[in-house]
């Protein structure tokens, strides 16, 4: 493993200038971005991981794990943070090594802006969920002091865990054809900075070509990621002038506001139309009717994250490794499972 003293070298600067800027207290001492820059760039370049532990060994006189930091966005649902956590302990109390885990807030677009990830001097691995693309543009050129997992992108230069969602979006259409549909709809967030929301949108979009379906383009709204925001879509898809039979709303949190405004408006759920959502959270089985969703395996995804995590920082794996999860139906009342 290299040292400060070989970075230093490299880089051109003394050993205690590299050590503050490895501490990330570059800025606070005045040290130039060019100077910073460089540092980091000899630090990446000899493959240097900071001992976390030891550094916090000397400062405090205890013995600490070593740290996972999972970036999270501020404007994620609480739920999904939830049972995300809920995988990480599952993996956390069943690993062989006692870690702790940092939770790192982020706002979404601007991973690029936290310098904590750029050093990696504060954990020994890091989670990034629900990256933008922007953000996954980032994290494709940038490169890091710490092992990097992705939590449902997908990834070339990083580790990742996530789930084919064009083929959800498909499976959805694949539904609505079996069960006799032939005019369906869709309520999804019109700003698509996801990949993950986007390939969901372009497979059903796809899959109801593919079974015969029809969209038109009156059958498709747009909303906040919340129930507000499927309310309104539900409220702007019945304005026009033919009535589909059949919903899929891209988000459970969605579905629950879609249903709402289909039950003032007197349309039936199921009778007069179908509705489907996405992600299975822990309220959809309680909404009128029962939401039937596509289930996201969010307990077990997050599980292997930190398993991977664990892994890669202790040189187990060499990345970057990808895995796959295949989300499943939950059929309740507001749409009835395959037909024919």
């Amino acid at each position: 493993m290299s040292s400060i003293k070989e970075i230093a070298k490299l880089a051109n600067v003394s050993q205690g200038t590299a050590s503050v800027v490895l501490n990330g207290k570059g800025d606070q001492l005045r040290i130039s971005q060019a100077t910073q820059q460089r540092i980091y760039e000899a630090a990446r370049a000899l493959d240097y991981r900071p001992n976390i532990s030891a550094r916090r060994l000397r400062s405090s006189g205890e013995t600490v794990a070593p740290i996972i930091a999972l970036f999270w966005t501020l404007d994620t649902r609480a739920s999904l943070i939830g049972r995300f956590l809920k995988g990480v302990h599952t993996a956390l109390r069943s690993s062989e090594e006692e870690c702790e885990l940092l939770i790192q807030p982020y706002i979404s677009s601007k991973l690029k802006n936290n310098r904590s990830l750029s050093t990696g001097t504060r954990f020994n691995a890091a989670i990034i969920a629900n990256a933008t693309e922007e953000d996954e543009a980032f994290l494709r050129e940038a490169s890091f002091n710490v092992p990097i997992v992705l939590h449902l992108r997908d990834s070339d230069s990083h580790s990742y865990v996530s789930v084919d969602n064009y083929r959800t979006g498909q499976e959805v259409a694949r539904l609505f054809a079996s069960r006799g549909h032939r005019l369906v709809s869709l309520i999804s967030p019109p700003d698509l900075s996801s990949r993950a929301i986007r390939f969901r949108k372009e497979g059903f979009l796809q899959g109801a070509a593919e079974f015969g379906l029809t969209v038109l383009p009156e059958h498709i709204a747009g909303g906040d990621f919340t129930e507000e925001g499927g309310y309104q879509a539900a409220s702007e898809l019945m304005q026009a002038e033919t009535r589909p039979t059949a919903l899929f709303v891209i988000s459970d949190q969605m579905a629950m506001g879609a249903l709402a405004r289909l039950h003032e408006l007197g349309i039936s759920v199921p009778n007069d139309m179908e509705v489907v959502g996405h992600d299975d959270n822990e309220g959809s089985r309680f909404s009128i009717p029962s939401l039937t969703t596509v289930h996201m395996p969010i307990e077990e995804i997050a599980e292997t994250c930190t398993r991977l995590s664990i892994d890669l920082m202790n040189h187990k794996a060499t990345g970057p490794i990808g895995r796959i999860f295949t989300p499943h139906f939950v059929f309740r009342d507001s749409c009835g499972g395959f037909q024919n």
